[in-house]
């Protein structure tokens, strides 16, 4: 997948604090990129209102591949998009880039297995299939592995 299948996308701002002494933005960042840009996916794509108080999610896995560093003062987005639904976690997929002139150039790719949480009770929960309705909706296609 690259980031030209994504319908989602957030800008980044790269703040001082984020870069490293070699430079470049530091690895651990490029987590709070995907998180930033998965909380602005959750907001645009679930028409209804989540009372996170109640019900949410957790973040259970990470992975990262890193391409090309991320500089202070680049122009950087995270694309976002959920691809697989079990039924009570699912996987989102990010891709970093940058705007170098024209053209974007992927900085790192990541995956991300989040598990639907009851806070209530505190225990797992079935994720709501108006969850799974929204992001079909959005994502204009069937997810992979959808129940």
């Amino acid at each position: 997948m690259t980031y030209k299948d994504y319908k989602h996308c957030t800008r980044i701002q790269v703040r001082y604090k984020d870069v490293d002494l070699q430079g470049h933005v530091n690895n651990a960042n490029h987590i709070t990129y995907f998180e930033v840009a998965r909380v602005d996916y959750f907001r645009d794509v679930f028409t209804k209102q989540i009372d996170w108080q109640k019900t949410g999610m957790i973040l259970a896995k990470t992975e990262i591949d890193y391409k090309t560093p991320v500089f202070l003062g680049d122009d950087v987005y995270c694309f976002t998009k959920v691809t697989q639904f079990g039924n009570k976690s699912f996987t989102i997929e990010n891709a970093i880039v940058k705007k170098v002139n024209t053209t974007f150039e992927l900085c790192a790719e990541g995956k991300s297995i989040m598990v639907c949480m009851n806070y209530e009770k505190k225990e797992t929960a079935e994720i709501p299939q108006h969850w799974k309705d929204a992001v079909e909706t959005f994502e204009k296609n069937e997810i992979i592995g959808k129940n």
